[in-house]
């Protein structure tokens, strides 16, 4: 048994002469870490779920703490390390497209009061941009005393806004930020994202589009009858919204997810359609279970930032003002926790703007055309060193660097080396 454990022993000496630490080794010297090792995810890693103690309040431990849930897959300490900003809980442990392309170490976060991340006492107070890159910013001190190489950012959609915030409020934290299909909304209500919807893809489409939610709302009694079947053979709960109350909102929202999500216009169903056949196309595309109260509850936090810092949308209903019966004019499309009253701020996103344009250096930031979120994307700046790529007939679930042309991924690729070399 000795000659089978002294290689061991050997090669265990021989890293801690090169200061080559073991991974697990430096986990343990962490007081505000536990950790556990978990199913490996891609070729190479080693896997880790860690539990990191964060204060509510990083200006005032007194606030008290939380634990935030981190994946952590481990290749080499040599390696680029990537970190992945979720917007929502971390429900499971995957590699990102960044990471893969790099073959870096990936840490990937969990936004705070998302899934497991959440103190014990929902003070939404520290619900915001500030405090939740301030635990980025730990994570990143405390995981950069063993990973000394370039440090990227990348995130997607809401965790592409996080990928921006984070670096706004701490530009020395990475090398390169790459956020996806993030939006950078104007407004509680950004009515830019009207103007794309009244122009995006053809005349005829925006056509069949209108007319099958027109559709849709004068057939209501219909509707509503199945869909009452449906959530009970679903189990769902509607007390935040009632079903019709729902129901009205996802036609509305209808357009919106149509295009974020690149629905075929030769899907919507025609006048001759059966109602299932009717009912069927609007469950693929929008259904009623995101305003069910599970779902409700679970976007809670998603919708406290919209409504207090990051922005959102409304509804349109000029066209539909006839066919409603139940929702206000000009709905809006966040739902606060337990339906609280919030104020919007909108000094975030005005300075985050105006600091993009001139210091948003080394940004890489990839859009769908069609996708209804690049309505509100990071504009284009000609006083920075940045990318923009807004991929041509791509929507908000496949503008990704995989699926760029040749020539784009090129250049990406090009760009991202020598920023890194220059560091």
């Amino acid at each position: 048994m000795k000659n089978l454990y002294l290689p061991i022993f050997i090669l265990f000496f021989a890293l801690r002469l090169n200061g080559q630490q073991p991974i697990t080794e430096f986990l343990k010297s962490l007081t505000d870490v536990e950790f556990a090792q978990i199913e490996a995810i891609g070729d190479g890693y080693t896997s880790y779920e860690l539990q990191i103690k964060q204060p509510v309040n990083h200006d005032d431990p007194r606030a008290g703490y939380f634990t935030q849930k981190v994946y952590l897959n481990h290749k080499d300490k040599g390696e680029e390390n990537i970190m992945a900003t979720e917007g929502y809980a971390a429900g499971r442990n995957r590699l990102y497209e960044v990471t893969t392309l790099l073959e870096g170490n990936q840490i990937g976060v969990e936004h705070r009061y998302f899934g497991s991340s959440v103190p014990e006492s929902m003070d939404w107070e520290y619900l915001n941009l500030e405090q939740a890159t301030a635990d980025l910013h730990r994570i990143r001190t405390l995981l950069g005393a063993y990973y000394e190489n370039d440090w990227v950012s990348t995130g997607i959609s809401k965790g592409g806004q996080t990928t921006i915030a984070y670096r706004y409020f701490f530009p020395d934290d990475v090398t390169v930020s790459i956020p996806y299909v993030a939006p950078l909304n104007n407004s509680f209500e950004d009515e830019r994202i009207y103007d794309f919807l009244d122009n995006v893809g053809t005349k005829e489409c925006r056509e069949k589009i209108e007319k099958y939610q027109k559709r849709m709302l004068k057939k209501r009694d219909a509707m509503l009858a199945r869909l009452r079947w449906l959530a009970i053979g679903a189990q769902m709960k509607f007390s935040y919204h009632d079903l019709e109350a729902a129901f009205e909102l996802g036609i509305l929202e209808y357009s919106f997810s149509f295009w974020q999500w690149g629905t075929d216009c030769n899907s919507i169903p025609g006048k001759e359609a059966s109602d299932d056949d009717l009912l069927s196309h609007f469950m693929q595309v929008v259904g009623i279970s995101f305003y069910e109260d599970n779902l409700v509850k679970y976007y809670g936090p998603h919708y406290y930032q919209a409504s207090t810092q990051l922005g959102y949308y409304g509804f349109e209903t000029d066209e539909f003002k006839k066919c409603l019966k139940v929702l206000p004019k000009n709905p809006h499309a966040s739902f606060e926790p337990n339906k609280m009253e919030t104020n919007y701020d909108p000094s975030y996103n005005n300075k985050v703007a105006e600091w993009l344009k001139t210091q948003g250096n080394r940004f890489i930031y990839i859009y769908g055309e069609i996708d209804t979120w690049s309505a509100t994307a990071v504009p284009e700046s000609e006083s920075v060193d940045a990318l923009w790529f807004m991929m041509k007939g791509k929507h908000h679930g496949d503008a990704r660097i995989a699926n760029l042309s040749d020539e784009d991924k090129k250049k990406l690729k090009d760009t991202l080396s020598t920023w890194l070399k220059e560091n």
